[in-house]
């Protein structure tokens, strides 16, 4: 019988959509990382509360409420949602934000709506 009051790194990455990897190079090694309360198998347990809490204030960002028919450039898109306009030139050349709405100019703009649902299908963000 699996005790499910606590949580393991496979678990955690199944939970959250990630890679066990995810969880255990790079969430586990942040400073606010909870403490391990026991320990099932082979693998460090957690407490499920304490994962969550992890995750709402370091892993996931809320998700971003821009004007829908107004036009922002990458830079103000990144500002609003906190990660940096660079993340969104990279996203675009992996084919994973949608081309401007708008190049006036020679500069690249996107409807609020437009950044908005490509934000909220990044993963890391609240819905």
């Amino acid at each position: 019988m699996v005790d499910r009051s606590t949580l393991t790194a496979p678990e955690i990455a199944e939970k959250y959509g990630v890679s066990i990897h995810t969880v255990t190079k790079s969430w586990a090694q942040h400073p606010a990382w909870p403490d391990a309360i026991g320990k099932r198998g082979r693998y460090k347990a957690y407490s499920p509360w304490h994962i969550e809490t992890f995750v709402y204030n370091h892993v996931a960002r809320p998700a971003v409420a821009l004007e829908p028919r107004r036009l922002y450039t990458a830079r103000e898109i990144a500002d609003a949602a906190g990660i940096s306009a660079g993340t969104i030139r990279a996203d675009r050349t992996r084919g994973r934000w949608p081309e401007p709405d708008d190049v006036e100019g020679g500069v690249n703009r996107w409807y609020g709506e437009t950044a908005t649902m490509a934000l909220a299908s990044r993963r890391g963000y609240r819905k």
